[in-house]
């Protein structure tokens, strides 16, 4: 199992940073692959926000962050950040973040993914 808790999310003007924090822990985290963002806004759906492999560090960005957002992730403190910069009230939702672990068979491949709770980010015109 892994536990995943986020924080850092907040009330900011446009134009302001957030930092956001994911603190994973549990007896399956080791074998994490990859963990990533998501966030929902009101009245939409869940959607991709960016993502890191756990041990090379490779990020990935949706189009719509890029340049302003930056994923980071700290291996010793089982830790993944977002570092949101030149917000807008567009960037407004509850930010979810990710992990994914892979299950190897014989012959087979699945994964198991893990929520965390959500923070609330929200960005004043």
């Amino acid at each position: 199992q892994v536990q995943l808790v986020e924080s850092g999310g907040g009330l900011v003007q446009a134009g302001g940073s957030l930092r956001l924090s994911c603190a994973a822990s549990g007896r399956t985290f080791s074998r994490t692959a990859a963990m990533a963002w998501f966030r929902q806004a009101p009245g939409k759906e869940r959607e991709f926000v960016a993502a890191i492999q756990w041990s090379g560090g490779s990020t990935h960005y949706a189009d719509s962050v890029k340049g302003r957002f930056t994923i980071s992730r700290d291996n010793a403190k089982n830790t993944m950040y977002l570092q949101m910069n030149s917000l807008k009230p567009e960037d407004t939702a509850v930010y979810y973040c990710q992990s994914t672990i892979p299950e190897y068979g014989s012959g087979s491949y699945s994964h198991t993914d893990y929520w965390g709770q959500g923070t609330q980010v929200t960005v004043s015109s």
